[in-house]
């Protein structure tokens, strides 16, 4: 009987989380192009997906790095989030991590958080530094669990890597009533190591405090991939561990970051996403709370709160590429007006062009500490003079090279 009752659900279970659509034509319909590929590490063969605009002469403004939460994959809903920056301009890698969805490792044991975050770090380096994309600004994105790796992914990081990192409700702190018992850990611990991989620690129903949305609630539990087991002793030992580490290195924390939370987030606490913006060095630090929403701020909410996340984050990664690449944009753009600078006038319009720039990412870091209403009524007007400024001075420099090539 339960093997018939398995097989009805496996036949009545669509393939993807949107259907029966075959997904070249559904990656199409979303407006990206998608590949999938497993990426050899020293630790295990990993699965990974790139997400690209669907149009292939579509300038890329960055490349964006996501890592998922515990228990997920790269594979179903989390999706959605790549999707949507793909489609922002944005060239998107994902890969699921060790133990996770269709990449090697027990499942769900995190016994090793950090060469665990190393392994999918491997693969996103490869791509970062590749002839193809390592001229272009680089964001490191994580979600939850995925957030807490994804801060280990920028400690093992060489300086400079990284241009900015983006979390959504990560796991910093671990609510109360969420935390493994001291009690089980110590006792499962005089085991030396025996018990690491058992999944005996209690089961705290994490699904169901993620996702406010009923509907899509069932999307993600049926999720084939999903781990659905109770949590493996070493995954819950490390995990508080590493959130201990981290909190007390916030402070290294030296680039450009987003983190956004919601309030009655039952899985991970609003509270660490406020100490990294307390902590962090970065001159350049923005935290979005939001009123009510639950912990899978994009996979699990309405739709209005969840498109509301999304124009955040669009907005916050749009200004700092539009900033980050001011320096490769002003000479490549003297270079495609004349193939060199040929005449003084030209050096000085565009400094001015550089100085508009400059201005622009300065009045936006100062429009972060406006409420929204304000921040619109002052944005404007602003960029809209910017904007004339820059194509006025831009368009005298292209002048005065065609006066230069008639003379010549």
């Amino acid at each position: 009987m339960a093997a018939e009752a398995a097989a009805s659900q496996a036949t009545t279970t669509p393939p993807y989380f949107w259907g029966d659509m075959p997904e070249e034509e559904y990656y199409a319909s979303q407006g990206v192009r998608n590949t999938q590929s497993y990426f050899d590490t020293p630790n295990g063969k990993i699965f990974t997906q790139s997400f690209l605009p669907v149009d292939e002469k579509q300038p890329i403004k960055a490349t964006v790095f996501m890592t998922h939460g515990y228990g997920s994959d790269s594979g179903w809903l989390f999706q959605k989030i790549c999707i949507n920056y793909a489609t922002w301009g944005y060239a998107v890698f994902a890969a699921d991590l060790l133990g996770h969805g269709r990449s090697d490792g027990i499942r769900c044991y995190l016994g090793d958080l950090n060469k665990v975050a190393a392994t999918s770090l491997c693969f996103f380096k490869s791509v970062r530094f590749s002839e193809e994309y390592k001229h272009l600004p680089a964001f490191l994105f994580g979600e939850s669990m995925g957030g807490l790796a994804t801060m280990l992914m920028y400690f093992q990081s060489e300086p400079d890597t990284w241009t900015g990192l983006i979390f959504s409700a990560p796991l910093f702190v671990i609510p109360e009533n969420m935390k493994p018992s001291k009690v089980h850990l110590f006792m499962y611990g005089l085991l030396f190591g025996f018990a690491d991989t058992w999944a005996m620690m209690p089961d705290n129903k994490m699904v169901g405090k993620a996702i406010r949305d009923v509907e899509k609630l069932k999307i993600i539990a049926s999720n084939p991939r999903r781990y659905t087991g109770k949590p493996r002793v070493g995954t819950m030992r490390e995990i508080a561990r590493q959130c201990e580490y981290v909190q007390n290195n916030f402070e290294k924390v030296s680039v450009g970051f987003l983190t956004v939370h919601g309030t009655a987030d039952g899985v991970t606490c609003p509270s660490g996403s406020q100490m990294l913006y307390d902590k962090a060095s970065s001159s350049d630090k923005t935290l979005k709370l939001y009123q009510g929403l639950y912990h899978s701020l994009i996979q699990g909410e309405p739709d209005e709160d969840a498109n509301r996340v999304l124009a955040d984050m669009r907005e916050w990664i749009d200004e700092r590429v539009s900033c980050n690449g001011i320096m490769v944009y002003l000479p490549f753009t003297c270079i495609c007006f004349t193939g060199r600078i040929v005449h003084p006038i030209q050096t000085i319009l565009f400094k001015f062009v550089e100085l508009l720039y400059l201005m622009r990412y300065v009045v936006s870091l100062s429009l972060n500490n406006l409420n929204n209403v304000d921040r619109s009524v002052v944005r404007f007007p602003f960029l809209v003079t910017l904007n004339i400024s820059q194509v006025y001075l831009m368009t005298c420099a292209w002048l005065a090279s065609i006066g230069n090539h008639g003379r010549s």
